[in-house]
């Protein structure tokens, strides 16, 4: 038997790296993520505007170009929240009982404000899991 080829009769490519047989820490590709950052080095950003993914990394030249994290953010940004503001709101509103206009203006302003600063950063987290996941493109082996 070769080196490809396995007692079970299956065979499988060798590895070209040593990155291909090491396990990545999904945990820490997150929270790289989730700081904008590379998932492979932490150092080079990862978007290059508000929500666009470098197609590599400056420092380590990781390819980026293979996500798909398409509407998984907003879906994400959506469901925190919806779950952090409506119990907020309706905490306030029997509380202090303030004029309607007021309570929507300060919870229109906090929603927006709150979607804006989630938006990036859990699109980094939804990058940095499928790239320590291998998922899409980030498992190809050249």
């Amino acid at each position: 038997m070769t080196d490809a080829t396995h007692d079970s009769g299956l065979t499988h490519a060798p590895a070209t790296s040593v990155d291909d047989v090491q396990e990545r820490d999904t945990k820490r590709s997150m929270l790289r993520g989730w700081r904008r950052k590379c998932p492979h080095c932490g150092n080079g950003p990862l978007l290059k505007s508000y929500l666009k993914v470098n197609d590599t990394c400056s420092v380590c030249r990781e390819e980026l170009f293979h996500h798909r994290a398409d509407d998984g953010p907003a879906y994400l940004t959506i469901l925190f929240v919806g779950h952090l503001m409506a119990p907020l709101l309706h905490v306030a509103f029997v509380t202090w009982r303030p004029e309607p206009l007021t309570l929507f203006t300060i919870f229109a302003v906090g929603c927006v404000g709150l979607s804006l600063y989630l938006l990036p950063r859990l699109k980094g987290a939804i990058v940095g899991y499928q790239w320590a996941r291998r998922m899409g493109g980030f498992g190809q082996t050249a």
